[in-house]
């Protein structure tokens, strides 16, 4: 799913002309070491490349991510678009590699393409074993130079690219913010989305394509990183025996010049579409990612945005002025913008909403910038930051975003320079950018004196990183193999004297990291009738503070131990999730017990809440892609109305919500929660004893009053197929959602191949049948997969299909997704296809198994189930010794296509034909 800034975006495909390229080890020069900054060692190849190597060997994995120094910035008239397509293309093959996304899946390989402003990125993580290292590496290598970029791929996949574009103007908020891009920059590509211009996506010229593919993809415009568990001098070597072949072109890079002009005077742009919620936004232009002043624009943003200490928050908010704000900042190569926006219900002035944000934005004369609120926002930024450098998967994909703005170590630089923040620096930033000549939102006011905001230029990156060495590495982690004969080895397994069950899987992690859950169950289906608002609601009201913390002082405490937590609330579950370090656990726990014990349960935040809800929920009454999901499921769903497993309709939820008072959720917490019955997983660098010892005392002596006994599901196999069609008007884009239920359990031998024939149907990304026609062939949708899923204690089995299009090609797409299913029932998998599937699908288990936040899912998925990761031995046993015969079988018997029940929701009416 793309958003218009931002977000990455999904894989999309890129390929050229059929050149044949044979790999040799030629006499290039060897590469030149260039510098190392806290585990990392930076090379240059003779052409150019830049490498970058970060071992860390305490997963099983390998991660592999090229970047190419081209985004939107970089393209020119009749261009827009153009990076993004390509990012696309290079998923269609080379003369080497035909079929990419299959050559991935079958290695079982978690892998994706982005596209942003300043640079393009391709990565792939995979298993450390074998051959995927040199696998990785010549791939990026080959399709770097070697892509086909065909006309009859650009001729499908160029409408795939419109259905992405499309689906972004199905969201109020991404269209809002691309407008004022568009404003805010009257020169510079920033003003233009990545996605591009409809008209530039459906008209490219294949030749136009190509050459800009031949300008910008080249040694010397791009970065490798390989990062996980490899031999460095291995690597290297691999590295530059296919890198290091690769010629630059004769021509020179282009290097883009423009440079934004001071903006003199505020800047409007409106919108007016289709819609349940109104939504204000405003702009300002700021410096450069590698300028000095960047860290305190960021601290800024933070302490704008954030919640609930946030000044828009308390200012739109809490003042119930807006139902909810966001923001942030920019760091980008060339000087961009800070962003700031509220979702305003309908119901409420957006006048009311603009001033006052507007207000808030710019009134640090009169507010100045307190030393709490600088401390308060770099505590929580550094947080965000040291989670993250402890997963070495993310970190090289971050780097490619610092890499972008001119050199990778300024993702070094800019936390060194984050921990020296003042408050008088953000004070400075705060009154020289937040000015309303440099603000896109307002009207033009003549003045009598010129207020033009002069936004520095570019800082000499090089010169500000010279002999930068960065500090110590961060603490490595064990070597861990994520087998399930070594998981259950090592794991630590028992019952707190409470009655809750424990699982935990104690092991050295990168940056001394832990992942724990704790789940309590509770009720049963009489007590918890008519009861599911209060209960949904139970949970994120927990996290809005404590008796002795207020929200704000509870969040403040939670950055400051560099903890994230979450606490999620559905019918007979309450579930607590917990990240953070080793080194902050002991003091962590107390506030954990004070957060699961003595809740504040405050009647203003539960106002807010609500509020927040409702606006959320009346957004989604226009929407495809809420229409179509919850018609699907309500037409599956089997349960009156009242029981906490009935799907309620989306006006049902909003009267529901509203009835809901506090009373309501202390009757849930006071007579049903209890730490009697429940699981507590955990995975990570922590002390067992420890953790028991503190879980210990803080579920003594808590048991509720009413007695929990599962509320089951069943599944319903008497809805007979149909199609139901949803008008939603003027969105560009429409969704297809089709379901099944069917009475299987997960232990079941028939799931095994049920999961095969899914995979090879539509589980397996872009390498699907479903994905194959659908996407690659026929351009129909962006996105498109199936998916099936058996519980592990009750006999419900589900199948499910999603995709998007073009309103026009509603009736297409449903044709043509009944056509694979009927070819697939017809014909049957073929043994290629079924090796393929079970070598990728293998592989992706062991990928996910070197997560540790998906390894205490697991764990917790067991623990409810009362069995071991023997479990999960015999299912991959099953898998490996599936036959054509068994596949078929299974498919033939739960995949009734005659039983599906498809909603598709769009603009129909209005929908021109292609």
């Amino acid at each position: 799913m793309i958003r218009r800034y931002q977000s990455l975006f999904q894989a999309g495909v890129l390929l050229f002309t059929g050149l044949s390229l044979e790999w040799t080890c030629s006499a290039q020069e060897p590469p030149k070491k260039i510098t190392v900054v806290e585990g990392i060692t930076e090379y240059r190849l003779e052409n150019g490349l830049q490498v970058l190597l970060f071992p860390d060997n305490s997963k099983p994995v390998v991660t592999v991510n090229l970047t190419i120094f081209v985004g939107s910035r970089h393209e020119g008239y009749g261009e827009a678009g153009m990076a993004h397509l390509l990012e696309h293309m290079l998923f269609k093959g080379t003369p080497t590699h035909e079929a990419i996304p299959k050559l991935l899946q079958d290695r079982g390989a978690d892998f994706n393409g982005t596209t942003w402003l300043d640079r393009t990125n391709y990565y792939e993580t995979l298993p450390s074993e074998k051959d995927n290292l040199e696998f990785a590496i010549r791939l990026e290598a080959d399709r770097m130079v070697h892509s086909y970029i065909r006309k009859e791929d650009l001729t499908s996949e160029m409408t795939v690219v419109r259905n992405e574009f499309e689906q972004g103007e199905n969201s109020a908020e991404s269209v809002l913010q691309e407008r004022m891009f568009a404003t805010s920059f009257l020169w510079h590509n920033y003003g233009n989305s990545t996605i591009g211009n409809r008209s530039d996506i459906e008209r490219v010229p294949i030749p136009n394509l190509q050459a800009f593919y031949r300008r910008h993809y080249r040694p010397d415009n791009a970065m490798l990183v390989v990062a996980g568990k490899f031999d460095p001098e291995n690597a290297l070597r691999i590295v530059n025996q296919y890198f290091g072949i690769l010629e630059n072109p004769n021509t020179p890079l282009n290097r883009t010049y423009t440079q934004e002009p001071p903006q003199d005077g505020e800047r409007t742009t409106v919108v007016r579409r289709v819609g349940e919620n109104q939504h204000v936004g405003a702009t300002y232009h700021i410096p450069c990612g590698a300028d000095p002043e960047f860290p305190a624009v960021e601290v800024l943003a933070n302490l704008l945005a954030t919640e609930p200490s946030g000044r828009l928050y308390q200012s739109l908010v809490v003042k119930k002025k807006a139902s909810s704000v966001y923001g942030t900042s920019f760091g980008l190569h060339d000087p961009g913008v800070m962003f700031f926006g509220a979702v305003v219900p309908k119901d409420k002035s957006l006048e009311e909403a603009r001033l006052a944000l507007v207000e808030t934005l710019e009134g640090f004369d009169d507010a100045p910038v307190s030393k709490q609120e600088v401390e308060r926002s770099i505590v929580e930024l550094q947080k965000q930051r040291e989670l993250q450098s402890a997963n070495s998967t993310l970190l090289a994909t971050e780097l490619s975003e610092w890499a972008a703005q001119g050199d990778w170590r300024l993702y070094f630089l800019f936390r060194d320079r984050l921990e020296k923040v003042t408050p008088n620096d953000v004070q400075t930033v705060a009154k020289k950018y937040l000015h309303r000549n440099n603000r896109t939102v307002g009207l033009f006011i003549p003045t009598e004196s010129p207020e033009k905001v002069t936004i520095p230029t570019r800082p000499d990156v090089r010169e500000s990183l010279a002999d930068y060495r960065g500090r110590s590495n961060v603490t490595e982690g064990e070597v861990f193999d994520p087998s399930p004969d070594n998981i259950e080895k090592r794991l630590v397994k028992g019952k707190l004297a409470s009655g809750i069950e424990y699982s935990l899987l104690p092991k050295k992690t990168r940056g001394e990291t832990v992942s724990l859950l704790l789940t309590l169950r509770f009720g049963d289906e009489k007590t918890m009738f008519g009861k599911s608002n209060a209960i949904e609601l139970l949970g994120p009201l927990m996290m809005k503070g404590t008796e002795t913390m207020d929200y704000q002082a509870l969040k403040d405490k939670l950055d400051q131990l560099r903890a994230n937590v979450q606490i999620s609330s559905q019918a007979g579950l309450l579930q607590f999730r917990i990240n953070t370090k080793k080194e902050y656990l002991p003091e962590l726990m107390p506030i954990i017990q004070q957060m699961l014990r003595r809740p504040r349960f405050s009647q203003e935040e539960l106002d807010i809440i609500k509020a927040e809800q409702l606006t959320a929920l009346q957004g989604q009454i226009p929407e495809p892609d809420a229409q179509a999901p919850m018609s699907v499921t309500r037409a599956l769903n089997s349960y009156p109305k009242g029981d906490v497993r009935y799907v309620a309709s989306i006006e049902e939820e909003i009267e529901e919500l509203n009835k809901v008072t506090m009373a309501d959720i202390r009757h849930v917490y006071d007579q049903m929660l209890g730490g009697t019955v429940g699981e507590l997983l955990g995975a990570g660098d922590f002390d067992p004893e420890f953790l028991k010892k503190e879980m210990e005392g803080i579920l003594a002596d808590w048991k509720g009053s009413l007695p929990y006994v599962r509320a089951g599901t069943k599944a319903n196999t008497t809805v007979p197929g149909k199609e139901i069609k949803i008008e939603t008007p003027d969105k560009s884009n429409s969704v297809y959602y089709a379901s099944l239920q069917f009475e299987l359990k997960d232990s079941d031998p028939r799931y095994a191949g049920l999961v095969i024939g899914n995979y090879i149907l539509g589980g397996g990304s872009l390498s699907s049948r479903l994905g194959d026609r659908v996407r690659q062939k026929e351009g129909l949708s962006y996105g498109i997969g199936s998916g099936v899923n058996a519980h592990p204690v009750d006999s419900r089995g589900t199948f499910t299909m999603f995709a998007i299009t073009n309103p026009a090609n509603r009736d297409k797409l449903v044709a043509t997704i009944r056509e694979e299913i009927d070819r697939l029932l017809k014909d049957g998998v073929t043994e290629e296809e079924l090796q393929s599937a079970k070598q990728g699908y293998l592989q992706s288990l062991q990928v996910e198994r070197t997560t540790d936040g998906r390894l205490v899912q697991l764990l917790a998925s067991n623990l409810f189930a009362k069995r071991t990761m023997a479990f999960q031995n015999e299912f991959e046993a099953r898998i490996k010794a599936l036959t054509v015969a068994d596949v078929n079988a299974a498919l033939r018997e739960f995949l009734k296509p005659e039983r599906l029940v498809i909603a598709t929701a769009g603009d129909f009416k209005n929908a021109k034909p292609e």
